[in-house]
């Protein structure tokens, strides 16, 4: 089971300088729309190619636009043998909502 990890709680450590991997899944054309700074954006179909780029034990924080897919991804990379993966519930939508309200909704 993956766990997940409020954007509350990203923003808080974020604040107190921690800085895991946050990987954003979306297409490009949304990351276009809304994106937090920071984050690496790699889309969700192109993950499997690109694990090579990902050390399998940093801290992984996958995102998307709500968290279903950024769920899916983050499944994939556990068992991928990924050891310390999380899903940022919500995704940018609640980090527009909770956070940072000059993120656009889409």
């Amino acid at each position: 089971m993956v766990r997940e990890i409020s954007v509350l709680e990203l923003k808080a450590r974020r604040d107190r300088g921690e800085s895991p991997l946050v990987l954003d899944v979306r297409e490009e054309w949304e990351v276009q729309l809304a994106s937090i700074p920071g984050v690496v954006h790699v889309p969700m179909n192109q993950v499997p190619a690109r694990l090579a780029e990902f050390a399998r034990d940093a801290e992984t924080i996958v995102m998307c636009h709500a968290g279903g897919r950024s769920m899916r991804v983050a499944q994939y990379l556990s068992n991928q043998g990924f050891t310390n993966v999380a899903n940022l519930a919500g995704g940018i939508a609640a980090w527009s909502d909770e956070v940072d309200a000059t993120v656009p909704q889409y």
